[in-house]
């Protein structure tokens, strides 16, 4: 029992503060241009220095463990390269291919991963969600680029450039750069015996915090008044395939195989837990849009992949509580 009240508790307060954005759009006090707008606010500004301190709170670069980084990291990379053949067999059409490719890898990682971890296993998950961020994020951005990009109607050709502009124009990844400066610099300056941190200008570091302590809510939030509950019957059985793979068949394997591997900690299973139990990204719907794929079946697959992905979360923490990993 107290097992699934540890799970209830990590799980349930994420799902509801979903849910208190929903309500709000459905009586009113939140409609989708203001929530466009707020979903920017903490894209470009609160979730980035969120990033930045739970990067800037680590020690020092002692404390990264490369095993669990690599783990993820190659086992996103297996769920694109595996997807391909799998979905070829039964989507026809290329604008979406690259869609259903994409709902597989790719997580929600900053806006349901990152306070998910932290709920799991307090600052210690977050921080080490926070470190993972600075790697697969930029693996989700490269992969979800180049699978639209080849898998497009059009004839355009791959362009490398772009898309590594793309990523370093990331906010969530340029505040992670910035962490790993800053902890750099420190090491640089108590190597030489100055003891100097941005926690020292309290008034700054203060309203850092502040402005930090806003992005989870809030990000929560604006995720619940951007949910659409719509069904479109020519794309049944995309969104159930899509559904299934993303909220049952990779967290089952991704974190069995982590289990059976033993070598990770409570905190970076929250961060597995993030990274392969979460929905697909919001951020997935205007790509697709952009790319000219098809962004009403990715909108699909973000609504329902967010509404079971609580199941699958649910169960894996909870069966991690009980392993004892928790």
């Amino acid at each position: 029992m107290n097992d699934l009240i540890f799970a209830i508790n990590a799980v349930f307060p994420i799902i509801l503060m979903i849910a208190v954005g929903y309500v709000f759009k459905k009586i009113g006090l939140l409609d989708q241009n203001v929530a466009t707008k707020l979903n920017t606010l903490v894209f470009r500004v609160f979730l980035p220095i969120m990033l930045f301190l739970n990067v800037y709170k680590i020690e020092s670069f002692e404390e990264i463990d490369l095993t669990f980084v690599f783990y993820a990291v190659i086992v996103t990379v297996l769920i694109c390269i595996i997807g391909i053949p799998i979905l070829k067999t039964f989507v026809k059409k290329k604008s979406q291919m690259g869609v259903m490719l994409q709902g597989l890898f790719s997580a929600n990682y900053a806006l349901v991963g990152l306070p998910l971890a932290q709920s799991l296993m307090g600052d210690e998950g977050s921080i080490m969600a926070s470190l993972l961020s600075a790697f697969i994020v930029p693996v989700f951005n490269v992969l979800a680029v180049v699978s639209l990009t080849v898998f497009s109607e059009s004839d355009k050709k791959l362009n490398i450039p772009a898309i590594i502009k793309g990523i370093f124009k990331n906010p969530l990844i340029q505040a992670i750069l910035c962490g790993v400066a800053v902890l750099g610099i420190r090491a640089v300056l108590e190597s030489v015996g100055i003891n100097f941190r941005i926690s020292n200008i309290t008034p700054i570091y203060k309203t850092l915090q502040n402005l930090s302590s806003i992005a989870t809510p809030l990000s929560l939030i604006v995720l619940g008044a951007k949910f659409e509950l719509s069904s479109i019957p020519t794309l049944k059985k995309h969104i159930i395939v899509g559904t299934l793979g993303r909220c049952a068949i990779i967290p089952f394997i991704s974190i069995t195989l982590a289990v059976l591997i033993g070598k990770f900690n409570g905190a970076q299973f929250a961060s597995f837990i993030a990274c392969f139990c979460t929905p697909v990204a919001i951020s997935s719907v205007p790509m697709s849009q952009e790319m000219g794929a098809d962004a009403e079946l990715m909108g699909q697959l973000v609504v329902w992949t967010t509404l079971f992905s609580s199941i699958s979360i649910f169960l894996s923490s909870y069966i991690l509580k009980m392993l004892g990993i928790f």
